[in-house]
Formats: C-alpha cells, structure tokens, sequence
C-alpha cells in the first residue's frame, strides 16, 4: 500500500538528492535527475514567459514580489536583478539552504502556501511558478486565496502553472479552473497564454513512453522515487535522452511560431496574471 502524498515530504527528499546536482540549482526545481541541459533548456523557456508575464502585469520599478515555493531562489534572484524586491517562501528548508548557497540574498521565509504567515496586503505581486500544481487539489483553493489575500489593492497575481498532464506529485488543472479558482477569491483576470508548447518533443516522448509501457513495471505517469531518478541511466534511457537532445532543442525554438498560430489551451502550462 502507499504512503499518502506529502508534498513537505516529498520536496525534502528531491532538494537532499539534488541540492548539488548542477551548478546552477535547477535540478531540485526543474526535473530530478533530467541531465543539465534539459533543465536548462525549461528554465530558458520558462523565463522568457516571466518577462512576459512581468510585461503584462506592469510593475514599477522597485515593486515587492514575493515568490511562494521559492525553491534554490532562481526566481528571486532574477527578480533582484529586474530592480524589484523581492522575498521568497518555500515550505522545505533544505531547499531554502540551497537558495542560500546559491547566493540569493533577498528574505527567505519558511512556511506553506496554504498557510502564509504575511500580513495583508502587503505584496504588489506574487509569482507562483509551477508552485500549486504539487498540491492536492483540495488544498489548491486555498494556497490560491493566500497569494491574493498578502496583494495589495491593485496589486498582481502571476500563476504558471499545468494544464494538462497527471502523476503521482502533480494535480492540473484545465485553463478554465485556474482562473475559477483565482477569481473565486476576488481577483480578476487580465490576461492568460500559453507556456511550453513543445510538439515535437511531445509526441517523441509520448511515443517513447508508449513502446516503454509493457517493460516498465512502474505506471508510466507516475514519477521516479527521488533515490531512484539519481541513479546511473541504463543504455536505452542514454539513447532515450541522445534523442530527446535533438527534439527538445528544436521543439524549443519552434515554441516563439508555434504560440502565435496554435491556442494557449495545447500548451503544457497556462501563465496567468491576475489584479486584486
């Protein structure tokens, strides 16, 4: 029988088995045990829908951004750069001794989503970067009504998170209830898009994880334990991750064509900003 979902547990144990995995801290926050150039690759994408979502959400300059489930602080020293002040909230503190090692002055705060221990009103913004996703869907309403209740009037809700997709450690939701749940606790939409299209490499996957269905004897939505991910690939995942060398990469730069002829709904995340 297995243990219930945690997800305290269960990002304590992927940022001890990979707070060092790469230079730059992406491996605890990005895909466990993915080699470093994937990740790099999603957080390349990643960033350019912050800026873009930055963008719409028209900030001034100097403007306090707490990020929740801050993680290795990749975002919060990003946020420092842009002229922003920012803070950051993860719920495991090992995660939040990595952000420190890689250098991320802004505050750190130790605490759950659901649960923020901030006074009202007290953010212009709030970025919640494939943060709630990793949340049971019970328990998504409320992490959301958080994020809202610590904005100022006025003030900016930035969600980047999945819409299509399923596991152990994931709970997406489709575009519409996203915004239901935002807009349930106040808050309006002004603009949605979609993130990481990735057809190519989608379907190369898929077909992968197809011809691979009969020989694996763990379900195939179900993530690799953390202990288990760290371990040496046999030969067909090296050939596996050779492949997706060449989609991955060309999926990527077709992404910039792709958003503007295929609807936000194909993409893999949805980004969405919200006012208070």
């Amino acid at each position: 029988m297995m243990n219930a979902y945690s997800p305290k547990e269960y990002w304590t144990e992927v940022a001890e088995n990979f707070g060092s995995a790469d230079s730059a801290g992406f491996a605890p926050v990005l895909h466990p045990g993915a080699p470093d150039w994937f990740n790099r690759t999603i957080d390349e994408l990643q960033f350019r829908a912050v800026r873009r979502a930055l963008g719409c959400a028209r900030l001034a300059a100097g403007a306090r951004i707490l990020d929740v489930g801050c993680g290795t602080g990749r975002w919060l020293r990003r946020y420092t750069e842009m002229g922003y002040r920012a803070a950051g909230i993860d719920a495991t503190a090992a995660m939040l001794s990595t952000a420190r090692r890689q250098e991320t002055n802004a505050p750190l705060i130790c605490g759950e989503v659901q649960r923020l221990p901030i006074a009202d009103g007290t953010f212009d913004c709030v970025s919640d970067i494939t943060v709630v996703q990793h949340l049971p869907l019970a328990l998504q309403a409320g992490a959301i009504a958080e994020m809202i209740r610590v904005l100022k009037p006025q003030g900016r809700l930035i969600l980047m998170e999945l819409i299509r997709g399923k596991g152990a450690h994931i709970f997406a939701r489709p575009p519409e209830d996203w915004i239901q749940q935002a807009t349930a606790s106040g808050a309006k939409l002004v603009r949605w898009f979609g993130e990481e299209f990735l057809l190519l490499d989608r379907l190369f996957t898929g077909t992968a994880q197809w011809i691979g269905r009969g020989r694996r004897n763990h379900q195939p939505d179900q993530p690799l334990p953390a202990k288990s991910a760290a371990q040496p690939h046999t030969g067909a995942r090296r050939f596996y991750w050779k492949l997706r060398h060449i989609t991955l990469p060309l999926s990527a730069r077709l992404d910039a064509v792709t958003q503007k002829i295929c609807p936000p709904s194909l993409a893999t995340h949805g980004v969405f900003i919200f006012q208070k």
